[in-house]
């Protein structure tokens, strides 16, 4: 496993965090006549709208790179397992720590993914697009038979684990998008990223005190909000476990053992927040859930990747992660 990481900067002086939400928009669909193995992006000649290249659905064909040590790509292996698509798309795991390059496949033998053959997640990008112009992300679905990137794009493609694929899922998977609470899930969805799984990044990369009092200020206005919210429901939409869940589920995950330190979000840890921990120990010992988290892994990333906020890139010891496995009451509910 590498040690040292090439310095990257990720703190603007004097300016507010603001994240690149640019991605590959391309997506694997299911409905015949829409889905093409490969397209430019193109505009329709009368509306001048995008067209937004698809690929077909075809089990074995595609693999997800996903660091586990990262809550954007988290999600999408808790998706995938959670609908049971562990045979239909395959899963590759880059190490917790990067350069400025690219995630690397220093966790596997010979540092080299065992499908794609790369040691690089950067070389998938390349093949496709060989002056990739930004940030190499994760996580990003490959095309195995010509080992390019086929999207990167992470909020739609959970989405279309579900919508998409569900000709491949196993009989008793969970409906993480209910026609019924979609439009309010829509809703909370949205600040849930923007305040929540955002709002730690603002807090941590903030460039002045300004904008780091200002991001505090949003984030714990938010927890707040949720820790009301599921004091007396068991998950965000009600009952039943939806996408909503699996969004907040990877930043509460993080929370106490990174963001309440390393990103300064401070004003109380996840374990203080009652609802809140109950919660998120209810989520973790779900299958699907827990089993996706690392916890030696999410600290590498962050305390060794961000020097710019951690120079010495001392890994801290604890929190000891015990008490995930306490019991949570929330079934009560």
């Amino acid at each position: 496993m590498a040690t040292e990481v090439t310095k990257a900067s990720y703190v603007e002086a004097g300016k507010a965090y603001d994240r690149d939400m640019r991605y590959i928009p391309d997506r694997i669909t299911a409905e015949p006549g829409r889905s093409r193995d490969r397209l430019d992006v193109t505009a329709d000649a009368e509306t001048g709208a995008l067209q937004v290249p698809t690929w077909p659905v075809e089990p074995g064909r595609y693999r997800l790179v996903a660091a586990r040590a990262c809550p954007w790509a988290n999600r999408s292996i808790i998706v995938r397992s959670l609908l049971g698509l562990e045979d239909v798309i395959s899963l590759g795991t880059p190490g917790p720590t990067h350069d400025q390059r690219s995630w690397t496949f220093d966790l596997d033998p010979d540092g080299r993914d065992p499908v794609l053959g790369y040691e690089r997640l950067q070389e998938a990008y390349f093949a496709r697009f060989p002056e990739y112009p930004r940030g190499i992300t994760v996580p990003a679905v490959v095309d195995v038979p010509t080992k390019a990137v086929v999207t990167n794009d992470f909020p739609q493609i959970t989405h279309d684990l579900f919508f998409e694929w569900r000709e491949f899922h196993r009989p008793d998977a969970p409906n993480l998008w209910p026609e019924e609470v979609r439009e309010e899930m829509e809703v909370v969805m949205k600040r849930v990223f923007t305040e929540v799984n955002n709002g730690v990044y603002r807090c941590g990369f903030a460039g002045s005190q300004e904008t780091y009092d200002a991001a505090y200020e949003r984030l714990f206005t938010a927890l707040d909000w949720l820790e009301e919210r599921l004091t007396d429901r068991r998950y965000l939409m009600g009952d039943a476990i939806t996408e909503a869940d699996v969004r907040l589920f990877t930043t509460l995950a993080r929370f106490d053992a990174v963001y309440h330190g390393h990103f300064k979000c401070n004003r109380n840890k996840l374990i203080e927040m009652p609802a809140l921990w109950g919660y998120a120990r209810d989520l973790f010992q779900t299958p699907g859930f827990g089993e996706s988290i690392d916890f030696e892994q999410i600290k590498r990333h962050y305390y060794v990747v961000h020097s710019d906020i951690n120079p010495t890139q001392i890994v801290p010891l604890g929190p000891d992660p015990s008490g995930w496995a306490t019991p949570h009451g929330r079934d009560a509910l």
